[in-house]
């Protein structure tokens, strides 16, 4: 909520050619304690001062000589980018009210003055004023909260992909049926996997060479959902050489718990661990 101190101390611009009228309105609001007020009897000074001040409140006579409210508010429309004007208009015409209204003004007051009427237009409008420029403050600073955000996000992804590399030679994603969804990394021709064009993801293909043993047990790992640390396997190469990689995982959850994958990292070991023996799928017999 706005509070009463910080009504009073609003800043509102009198317009009117009349300087009876300009003390007579400058006097009401001293009178309930309001502290900056401003005031012209040339209306075309007003969107060069509103420019410099960006009043929160402008009481705006509509007959004035030369430049009339109308074309007061037309200039102060060019200010206010929002389309907002803060005007407050005064007039003695009847019929005038409903043009202003459709002009811009946001309400009116009609002479001659009715001084309690005057005193609750203006402070209700001023509340509605100050209210409207705290949302817009508000909305800034979470625009810049979330830009301020995406930024840290951005940059902690580029460092976790940074670390990734140097750690290991691939980062991997996987959907909820084990297909691959993200590969950061050098891993297509070392673990043979296809890009399915139709479908739009990475598929795993368990080619000729693998230890199916070694893969079968790393699946139960994904199956149950376990996470997993430097586990190795294995594949024969066309050449008959043998090649060593080495896994680590997690399974991941959204925010409602729903199993939605698997991600983690993997390496090349074949040079840096010792042959690990084979593991067998075949049964051993009595």
């Amino acid at each position: 909520m706005i509070s009463n101190q910080e009504i009073l101390n609003a800043d509102i611009l009198i317009v009117d050619d009349q300087h009876a009228n300009v003390l007579l309105l400058g006097e009401l609001l001293r009178d309930v304690g309001y502290t900056s007020i401003a005031s012209t009897t040339d209306p075309y000074s007003v969107s060069e001062l509103h420019r410099k001040n960006r009043y929160d409140l402008i009481l705006l006579d509509l007959q004035m000589p030369g430049m009339d409210g109308f074309e007061v508010m037309k200039e102060l429309k060019k200010i206010e980018s929002d389309g907002y004007l803060p005007v407050l208009v005064i007039t003695a015409q009847p019929d005038h009210k409903l043009r202003a209204l459709a002009s811009g003004a946001k309400d009116f007051v009609a002479k001659p003055f009715d001084l309690i009427e005057v005193r609750t237009r203006i402070r209700n409008m001023l509340e509605v004023r100050l209210l409207h420029r705290r949302l817009e403050e508000y909305n800034r600073l979470l625009e810049q909260t979330v830009q301020e955000r995406t930024a840290e996000l951005r940059e902690s992804e580029a460092r976790f992909r940074r670390l990734t590399e140097l750690s290991s030679d691939w980062y991997w994603e996987q959907d909820e049926n084990g297909n691959f969804t993200r590969i950061f990394g050098p891993a297509l021709e070392m673990l043979g996997i296809r890009i399915d064009d139709t479908l739009g993801i990475i598929m795993d293909n368990r080619g000729a060479g693998w230890n199916e043993a070694e893969r079968d047990a790393l699946a139960a790992k994904l199956a149950v959902r376990q996470p997993f640390l430097d586990f190795v396997y294995s594949r024969i190469n066309a050449d008959g050489s043998r090649q060593q990689l080495m896994v680590s995982g997690e399974p991941m959850f959204d925010q409602s718990g729903r199993y939605t994958g698997y991600r983690g990292v993997g390496k090349d070991v074949t040079d840096t661990l010792p042959v690990q023996p084979v593991l067998s799928s075949a049964r051993n017999e009595g």
